[in-house]
């Protein structure tokens, strides 16, 4: 048997393939990659991957072609969580896996697609993107003949639900008795994760800066921000402005990522873990930034939370957003036979509310957009422009 599986170059608390939990579905072992590098080529492969290209980070598509999608977010994360699985020897396949599908279930129009959702959903179980996405790789894809969805294993599962509340970590079994016991994820989950949060927060300050929703003068604000800023202005005093902020958001990610591989490595030895139920075990994540370079990432989030997310243009657009998803929710459920392929009886509420936030949160940007004109005869802009 020629299968690849890395562990030569694995640490020891790392995920490994001999020591998976496995595959809801037992499937044969792949012959010439690992099983965690199958869990990666099935996300790629996926539908709801695709579509990805087509949903609002911060910008929606038609705001210009150069902004941030979904997909583009998913693999700048995908970049930055494999740069630092290789330095701390982890399962490179897997967090590669974890972070090409962390927004599987994400709905469109961004965070104000998913808030406005969970509002819709309130009397039916909410909507958690981070358990829609498990439900997309369990349950709502389909492809394979023997088994719904892309049967990961339960270590990509893992790590793709970061977050869940307590009344739906009861019902989903092992995956979430960690939420639970207050147990940790592996370590490439808890990679990925962080490796989420540099790429939004500083690709953010990128976009924001394009779209003129930002200024160089608000943003020194921010020590992250500020410090390379002036580097970069000292080394450089005649570099264009778009250059220049390359060359500052650049140094602000190499300043993230190398804290994080330097305090992980010392959080490691400390706690010198034998296996990765041994990091499970922690009463602390082990990947981590240093407390200093922590705080300044935390206050850049929340920089992007008052002069960016809450923009008045943004807004405007989350409004818009609000209205759609809402109103796309109202027409199925009151017309139930609108969905494709409806399954459940009319009586049985829950079930078709379920079925509805599925569809929904599948759709692209502009999928949403036609079907919500489709619909209710209305026209909407998410543009945000007044």
């Amino acid at each position: 048997m020629n299968r690849s599986t890395d562990t030569g170059r694995l640490a020891s608390y790392a995920a490994n393939d001999a020591s998976s939990r496995g595959r809801q579905f037992p499937e044969p072992p792949p012959l010439y990659r690992s099983e965690y590098q199958r869990d990666r080529d099935r996300i790629i492969h996926s539908t709801a991957f695709r579509r990805l290209m087509y949903k609002t980070q911060v910008f929606v598509y038609d705001e210009g072609d150069l902004y941030r999608t979904r997909l583009t977010h998913s693999l700048e994360v995908a970049q930055i969580a494999r740069s630092v699985a290789v330095a701390l020897q982890l399962n490179e396949p897997l967090t590669e896996a974890i972070a090409l599908a962390h927004d599987l279930g994400h709905t469109p129009f961004g965070h104000a697609g998913q808030d406005a959702l969970n509002e819709a959903m309130r009397d039916y179980g909410g909507f958690e993107h981070n358990l829609q996405s498990l439900r997309v790789v369990d349950l709502l894809e389909e492809k394979y003949a023997e088994f719904p969805g892309l049967n990961l294993t339960f270590e990509a599962r893992e790590g793709i639900l970061k977050h869940c509340s307590l009344a739906n970590a009861c019902q989903l079994g092992e995956l979430g008795q960690r939420f639970l016991d207050r147990r940790q994820p592996g370590l490439e989950a808890q990679l990925a994760n962080l490796a989420d949060e540099i790429a939004y927060n500083n690709h953010d300050v990128d976009d924001g800066l394009r779209a003129g929703l930002l200024s160089v003068e608000q943003l020194q604000e921010t020590k992250l921000f500020r410090q390379p800023f002036a580097e970069v202005q000292r080394r450089y005093p005649r570099l264009p402005a778009r250059r220049l902020i390359h060359e500052t958001v650049r140094r602000m990610i190499n300043r993230l990522i190398t804290d994080l591989i330097e305090q992980s490595r010392t959080n490691l030895n400390a706690a010198a873990p034998a296996s990765i139920e041994d990091v499970r075990a922690q009463s602390a994540p082990l990947i981590t930034f240093s407390k200093t370079v922590g705080e300044q990432s935390r206050t850049l989030s929340r920089f992007l939370r008052q002069h960016l997310y809450y923009h008045s243009q943004v807004r405007r657009a989350a409004e818009n957003a609000d209205q759609v998803i809402k109103g796309l929710f109202s027409a199925y459920f009151k017309q139930p036979t609108l969905l494709p392929n409806t399954s459940t009886t009319a009586d049985d509420t829950a079930a078709r509310a379920r079925q509805i936030a599925d569809y929904i949160a599948g759709m692209t940007d502009r999928f949403a957009l036609r079907e919500y004109q489709r619909l209710t005869g209305g026209s909407v802009s998410l543009s945000g422009t007044a």
